[in-house]
């Protein structure tokens, strides 16, 4: 078997299996594990991690990252009920917290948990900011990031099983391994993270102004993202995310956009 049929092999299986839709694109997702299998899983690892960090409870900042992620959370369930999905959340156990810790970043486990480290906080610059990078990451649990994310892996997985077994020549096979082994990751894995951070902006973007908060801030807060970098970033091609600059373009040109969704629930003014 050529590596392009083992290439075929893997796309064809995602065709057969991306039944799931995205509610807020249209579009057909790959997903092939089920909320009732992702779900407890998440929550459970999620659990641990509280239970081996620091978690802030009692000041103002975590108050107001529950606050924060209660508005955008309860704004994507006006939008999917507004839309054609009542019920669509049902499974999912909002969960926000702050833990102390210099990392600057935030993350979202499928189902609703999200985590805030302390050292995002200053990035932020408010709750506004606190409302960008909530909404993005709300809007990963949104459209079963996670879940994809395992069903792209599974597909990774069965092609390299299927161009070792086809493969009889041992160093014909230690040149496919390596050529899949880039190609997979630089030609699809990471594509594929960039399209989900992609769509997790634009996403949080619009859950955000229903929420009542400015999307004007989300370009902002990514320029200070870029200063705090001090342009120490991999090339795009070779990353899990967007780059700086490509996402501060993007947010500016959706602000508008962003603004335009919320006005159909009433929304036009911003914090």
């Amino acid at each position: 078997m050529k590596v392009r049929s083992c290439y075929f092999f893997a796309a064809m299986l995602g065709l057969l299996v991306s039944c799931k839709v995205n509610p807020f694109t249209g579009k057909k997702v790959l997903n092939f594990y089920p909320n009732s299998q992702v779900f407890p899983m998440a929550f459970a690892e999620y659990d641990e991690f509280l239970g081996q960090n620091n978690v802030l409870k009692d000041n103002a900042e975590a108050k107001m990252i529950t606050k924060v992620g209660q508005r955008i959370s309860s704004a994507a369930e006006r939008w999917l009920n507004a839309n054609g999905y009542p019920g669509y959340l049902k499974d999912y156990q909002w969960e926000y917290n702050l833990v102390k810790d210099a990392t600057v970043n935030a993350w979202c486990m499928p189902g609703g948990k999200i985590v805030f480290y302390t050292g995002i906080l200053p990035i932020c610059d408010g709750e506004t900011g606190v409302a960008v990078v909530m909404g993005h990451e709300v809007a990963h649990a949104l459209a079963d990031h996670g879940a994809q994310r395992m069903s792209a892996g599974t597909l990774q997985q069965i092609g390299a099983v299927a161009g070792n077994i086809a493969i009889q020549d041992p160093q014909s096979r230690n040149m496919f391994n390596q050529a899949y082994g880039i190609g997979s990751s630089v030609g699809v894995m990471l594509p594929f993270s960039r399209s989900h951070e992609t769509e997790a902006d634009r996403i949080g973007l619009q859950i955000m102004a229903i929420a009542g908060y400015n999307p004007d801030e989300a370009a902002a807060l990514w320029r200070r993202m870029k200063e705090k970098a001090g342009g120490q970033a991999p090339a795009e091609f070779l990353s899990t995310h967007p780059s700086n600059d490509t996402r501060i373009q993007n947010l500016t040109a959706w602000a508008p956009q962003a603004k335009e969704e919320a006005k159909k629930f009433g929304v036009t003014s911003f914090q």
